[in-house]
């Protein structure tokens, strides 16, 4: 970036960047830049305010506790408004500044949000969505048709939390709806390797996307060896999950099915307990699975309730069977089975008769190598009465995203095979389960690697 003098104000408002230095005392600031050509649609030079910076850390905030400028939204006197990611002992908050021209700021008092034991708040969003509306809204949309979500990554755990809640404009701050699933301490953007993700508001599509950062899970020094280390997410769209409203729906942007080639259907393939069925779909390194699972009701009644709970983390992963799981698929898995990575349902039955489903990745034979995290990952799933069990799950290579039911519940696994690649990549269904078969229907697709290219210069090019 170059060194310049601030724009004029109305190209300020329209295009600019509030980012967060360091400086030379490791004091972390924010800083402004501008694009140096608000003709470029690609914005490819930027231009750092020669008054910066603009923000240091308020009184009462540590100097390495200061991070994360949100995306600013306007309020209803005009003013632009931001938050930024702290923590006051072991509490974890969110600043909140208002702003005319991104240059001069004005903390307001008390904080957006603050929730205790949760520690430095990295990556703060804030944004709206639509209690009615099947689309994203812009970030300044407020309004009682309008729930509003405050997520924050947490620098002590490394996973990224999200709450819903009612957003009070007059004093800057918002209230989570259900506190026992406030920010820290309740829901998840995703239950595996996925952190620091922000979303924007898509004007033209009408949609708000959101980026997460898949990290490396196998050692430095093969990230060494390979040359590079982590990635981004597939692009997901949010909405509000109406039909549960504590929930978030996440969903690969509609762009990826551009990628799909050849399709399998299978339809009804029944699978009995304790087996596994293979899919003949071909190299099976680049997926894009959609599948609903029933399972059989009759060993849904019979089956006795039990009071042991169930954790996908603390279980033993696929190879812990119980009566009604677990069951689903087994992607990037060789012909013997020596490597499998599982994404799956566990259904648990309560001694009171309740069934909970729990949505789970078993990492812990996803390779022959000895030198890559295999944990297992997932959570709890809401499943409505009616709904069938479905997943969507995209497969590229060692990066397996999984969907659940709409995308309530996501996990990101980051795997390392070694014989389970490129052609000798299969995938199988299975059934665990010790007394229910389950019947499966899946829609299947090849897929191609992205196309990286230039942006068009002129309309022949297009």
């Amino acid at each position: 970036m170059a060194s310049g003098p601030v724009p004029p104000r109305s190209s300020l408002t329209a295009k600019l960047l509030c980012y967060t230095g360091s400086t030379t005392e490791n004091v972390q600031v924010q800083n402004l830049a501008y694009p140096a050509d608000h003709s470029d649609p690609l914005l490819i030079n930027w231009v750092k305010y020669s008054g910066n910076p603009v923000l240091v850390p308020p009184p009462g905030i540590l100097d390495k506790d200061f991070r994360d400028p949100t995306t600013a939204w306007l309020t209803s006197e005009g003013k632009w408004r931001i938050t930024i990611g702290s923590k006051i002992n072991k509490t974890g908050i969110a600043l909140v500044y208002d702003t005319k021209d991104f240059i001069n700021y004005e903390l307001l008092d008390g904080v957006l949000h603050a929730v205790p034991g949760t520690g430095m708040w990295e990556c703060v969003d804030f944004f709206p969505v639509s209690k009615t509306e099947e689309n994203g809204l812009d970030t300044s949309v407020n309004g009682p048709s309008v729930k509003h979500v405050v997520k924050a990554s947490l620098d002590d755990d490394r996973h990224d939390y999200y709450s819903i809640g009612t957003y009070h404009e007059k004093n800057g701050t918002w209230i989570p709806d259900e506190p026992k699933i406030d920010v820290g301490i309740g829901l998840r953007y995703d239950y595996g390797i996925y952190y620091a993700a922000k979303t924007f508001y898509d004007q033209n599509k009408n949609r708000r996307v959101l980026w997460g950062w898949i990290g490396e899970s196998d050692s430095e020094a093969a990230d060494m060896q390979k040359g590079w280390a982590s990635v981004q997410s597939i692009p997901r769209t949010i909405l509000f999950d109406k039909k549960i409203g504590t929930h978030l729906l996440q969903w690969p942007v509609e762009e990826i099915e551009s990628l799909r080639l050849k399709s399998y259907e299978f339809n009804q393939v029944k699978v009995q307990a304790g087996s596994v069925v293979p899919l003949d779909v071909g190299p099976a390194t680049q997926l894009d699975i959609i599948a609903e699972f029933e399972i059989d009701k009759e060993a849904l009644e019979k089956t006795t309730g039990s009071n042991v709970t169930f954790s996908c983390s603390s279980s033993g992963g696929t190879i812990e069977r119980g009566a009604l799981g677990p069951f689903g698929l087994l992607v990037l898995a060789d012909d013997s089975l020596s490597e499998q990575t599982p994404v799956y349902f566990y259904i648990a039955k309560g001694s009171d008769g309740k069934l909970k489903t729990f949505f789970c990745n078993d990492q812990s034979r996803s390779s022959v190598a000895s030198d890559v995290n295999k944990r297992i990952y997932g959570n709890l799933v809401p499943v409505l009465e009616g709904e069938k069990l479905s997943l969507r799950v995209l497969v590229d290579h060692s990066i397996v995203e999984s969907f659940a039911q709409g995308g309530r519940t996501v996990i990101t696994s980051r795997v390392y095979p070694t014989k389970a690649i490129y052609g000798a990549a299969k995938l199988f269904l299975f059934n665990n389960a010790t007394e229910a078969s389950v019947s499966a229907s899946l829609r299947i697709w090849q897929m191609n690697s992205a196309f990286i290219r230039p942006y068009p210069n002129n309309k022949e090019s297009q």
